[in-house]
């Protein structure tokens, strides 16, 4: 194995986490529903009503974004291993990330331009999820057969480190707290106005710095194999993803864990985009509390996707997935069941039992840490059990299709969200209809076979 070819590879991870941690799951995704509950709230002056109204607006923009992926995902998979080219399919998604984050800056506190925030995290969300698309397709050339699961597991592992540093950096040096200072005492850097929030806005412009700065050796030490040489031709693309597509009839192992991962993955995403709304509405978290809960969160997921992937190395992928997504189906029940002052109808003590924390606070803690432990543990052995189903010559559009799955109901989940949460004005049942997606996810594994398969 190319050790230096395999550490480029985990950079990736390592550049590109930050955009799920800071912007769609612990910082900006707070200050996004604080912003907007405070605008909502001074034109329909209901508290609860308007976090609905800006949890229903986020999630209708995720859903967009949502379909754009599904769309195109599998296509761009297809003509990319038609021509044999993937590196600069990264290079152009990898300057929508740097735009769309960078662009969130203007998010401003009075006055928001709530839409264009929306717009520019999808353009982003779309260029880090194409990116990941081809970045996954280089796996099955990185190691023999039996490295796959421990290397995919490692590089979610060090993409979750960089998470928690990139987090902790913002924390101490930039993001201000209601003191004006940040959480270590300082003056935000580079003069940063507290007062307009500047602080917490300039997570969009270092999350696009990070990712520009790290996935300088990406691009040094990964060199792709050399593909088949051929012109671009978006006919014969499209001609084999629907031969492709035709062959999961014959093929049910594969057309079974396709469905079942796009059940699970879409919830668990769902789960990470409303985490820090839900955080900010319904607990009253201020952002820096949410970021501190982001620590939390992204050290748990480091260590179980690390122990996730020698357990994936001892027993295989499945047995991995279906751990994980029992404990995100018990997070769900939890997080539906428990709001400021009761946990499944009982009242908490009103007074702090930890600190300045209160019992909701204490279990939303609890549940952020299960979320990013389990949840990093299966995006690294759904990732192993896709190599399992595919070819290193097809990888590129398997993982198009990989996507399509993970992203097919990608805006259904965010838009069943923002629905229920319309229709009922309630955060918490908001949440309800990730438990039967992870479910329904359970059911069909039922049909997948643990060490997958190839092509007929």
């Amino acid at each position: 194995m190319d050790r230096k070819r395999i550490w480029g590879w985990w950079f990736f991870d390592w550049a590109s986490q930050p955009y799920h941690t800071l912007l769609l799951t612990f910082v900006f995704s707070v200050y996004f529903a604080e912003v907007a509950q405070r605008h909502f709230l001074a034109i329909g002056g209901d508290l609860r009503l308007a976090g609905a109204q800006a949890q229903a607006l986020w999630g209708y923009g995720l859903s967009v974004a949502g379909i754009v992926i599904a769309v195109l995902a599998p296509i761009l998979g297809a003509v990319a291993d038609t021509s044999g080219r993937r590196m600069p399919w990264i290079w152009f998604f990898s300057l929508l990330y740097v735009a769309g984050s960078a662009g969130l800056w203007t998010l401003m506190p009075a006055q928001p331009a709530l839409v264009q925030a929306v717009v520019l995290f999808g353009i982003g969300l779309v260029g880090v999820e194409f990116a990941t698309i081809f970045t996954n397709a280089l796996l099955p050339g990185l190691a023999p057969r039996d490295e796959i699961g421990r290397l995919s597991g490692s590089g979610y592992a060090f993409g979750y480190l960089g998470g928690v540093l990139s987090l902790a950096v913002m924390l101490a040096l930039f993001q201000e707290t209601p003191s004006g200072r940040t959480l270590i005492g300082l003056d935000p850097l580079f003069g940063l106005d507290p007062a307009a929030r500047e602080g917490t806005r300039f997570v969009g412009p270092f999350v696009a710095i990070w990712y520009a700065v790290f996935m300088i050796p990406f691009f040094l030490w990964v060199r792709e194999p050399r593909g088949p040489g051929q012109p671009l031709r978006l006919g014969a693309a499209l001609g084999r993803l629907w031969t492709l597509i035709r062959s999961l009839r014959h093929r049910r192992s594969l057309a079974m864990w396709l469905a079942s991962s796009m059940l699970s993955r879409d919830a668990l995403n769902a789960l990470y985009g409303f985490g820090g709304v839900y955080a900010g509405t319904v607990l009253g978290w201020p952002v820096f509390l949410a970021g501190v809960f982001g620590v939390v969160s992204a050290i748990a997921a480091a260590i179980v996707s690390w122990a996730g992937g020698r357990a994936d190395r001892l027993w295989g992928p499945k047995p991995v997935i279906i751990a994980t997504t029992a404990i995100l189906t018990a997070v769900c029940i939890v997080v539906i069941g428990m709001d400021r002052q009761t946990l499944f109808g009982m009242a908490t003590p009103r007074n702090p039992v930890f600190g300045r924390f209160f019992v909701p606070d204490l279990v939303f803690f609890l549940c952020g840490a299960l979320i990013g432990g389990a949840g990093g543990a299966l995006q690294a052995a759904s990732r192993t059990l896709m190599v399992r189903h595919t070819t290193a010559a097809r990888a590129t559009e398997a993982f198009g299709l990989y996507a399509l799955s993970g992203k097919a109901t990608a805006f259904l989940a965010p838009f069943l969200i923002a629905l229920v949460t319309d229709l009922t004005g309630n955060q918490r049942l908001g949440i309800s209809p990730l438990i039967g997606l992870f479910i329904l996810s359970l059911l069909l594994l039922v049909w997948v076979k643990p060490e997958g398969e190839v092509e007929q």
